[in-house]
């Protein structure tokens, strides 16, 4: 099954404005505002909101071919945007199987607000499930403490979708997924962001120091690990995955399409009888890049369309299910995110010199293609959900390896 979205918001004259400017955002370790602007002007930012709270009512699927082709022209604002659009689309995915619990934030994205995620933290390898961050219960709420790193979008936030765990009763540690408002007390910005890729996302660091969230603006309180994957927690890993796949998947296509381009015109003395498009060795590479992409956007739309299909059904899952689609999806982003790296391993390797040029869109590339592998879920908490509920063993089970 294939879900075709509308027609894009996008025009082909924006994009290749995102594409003019991203270098520049790219040396100067900059956010990318003008292009938040355009895209929040279109509409861009609701695509994943329902019709009724005045957004584009698009599923995980269709988001995700809009960030694949977003990609292609400003990788780092798509993985951006990703933040905000994952937590509009699980919430919409709720609501359409009659859970109300977040339609408030579906009421705040149509109106503007701009949602991101604080799960990325330190000591903490299974992020979502576990937390370094503590949850403390208050009056009329919770108290946030911890460090939270990679805040996509630091600059332009204003709700920070976060967890902490609250380990009161020590033997039933609880997880406290939440939503912190940009001007509550005790958030405090680090502005560390100077990475290897993705550089314009400006990914600083939040610092809670008893930062309050009301009660009515928290999402879950469920047991820590995995027994407290409920479909909101399965839905952060399928909306956020599936967006950082199709965001390399974008700069997978883009590479080729570069490298296409620029053997098909490049000579050499040595070759007489024509460009570098009919080196045996060029021949290779290309055939290999085709063959990684083949290998990638199958497993994508299957994934994808999939679990678009059957979250409407969620209602009459087994005990098994989310277990399976955890698997799928983290198996997806590994896939796509690995493959990304090696066609654009290839296009440095074909097109030479250029490749490694600091003016160039392939270096730029090869470098943003490095951080998929970051995101979670990294290879190593990849394989071992995958093989833990393969061969059912309890993933929460201690000791941990054993």
């Amino acid at each position: 099954m294939t879900t075709d979205a509308p027609a894009s918001l996008l025009s082909d004259e924006m994009l290749e404005g995102f594409r003019s400017r991203a270098a520049e955002y790219d040396r100067e370790n900059s956010f990318f505002h003008e292009d938040f602007a355009e895209l929040q002007n279109a509409g861009y930012l609701k695509i994943a909101t329902p019709e009724e709270f005045g957004g584009g009512g698009l599923n995980v699927a269709q988001v995700g071919r809009e960030q694949r082709r977003l990609a292609r022209y400003a990788p780092a604002d798509a993985v951006a945007v990703n933040m905000h659009l994952y937590w509009a689309g699980l919430s919409a995915d709720l609501y359409r199987a009659g859970d109300t619990s977040l339609q408030w934030l579906l009421e705040e994205s149509g109106n503007g607000e701009i949602f991101a995620a604080g799960h990325s933290e330190r000591g903490n390898d299974i992020p979502g499930l576990l937390s370094t961050t503590s949850a403390e219960r208050v009056d009329g709420g919770w108290n946030f403490n911890g460090h939270k790193n990679f805040g996509t979008m630091t600059p332009v936030w204003t709700r920070l979708g976060l967890h902490g765990m609250d380990t009161s009763n020590p033997e039933a540690p609880q997880i406290v997924h939440a939503f912190l408002a940009r001007e509550a007390d005790g958030v405090n910005i680090s502005e560390v962001w100077d990475s290897l890729g993705m550089r314009a996302t400006r990914s600083d660091d939040t610092i809670l120091e008893s930062a309050f969230v009301a009660d009515d603006r928290v999402a879950r309180v469920l047991p820590a690990g995995a027994a407290g994957m409920d479909l909101f927690v399965l839905g952060i890993f399928a909306w956020a995955l599936v967006g950082f796949s199709n965001v390399y998947y974008g700069i997978a296509e883009r590479m080729l399409e570069l490298t296409i381009d620029y053997v098909q015109n490049k000579e050499s003395i040595a070759l007489p009888s024509g460009t570098f498009a009919h080196h045996p060795e060029t021949q290779h590479n290309v055939a290999e890049m085709i063959m990684l992409l083949d290998s990638m956007e199958p497993q994508i739309n299957a994934v994808s369309d999939g679990y678009a299909a059957s979250v409407l059904d969620a209602a009459n899952w087994d005990e098994m299910t989310a277990p399976t689609w955890a698997s799928k999806i983290v198996s997806m982003k590994q896939t796509v995110s690995k493959n990304a790296m090696k066609v654009a391993d290839l296009a440095v390797e074909t097109v030479g010199g250029l490749g490694v040029a600091r003016h160039s869109e392939f270096e730029r590339l090869f470098r943003d293609a490095r951080m998929g592998p970051i995101h979670p879920a990294n290879p190593a908490l990849t394989h071992e959900l995958m093989a833990k509920i393969a061969l059912g063993i309890d993933l929460d089970g201690q000791p941990r390896w054993g």
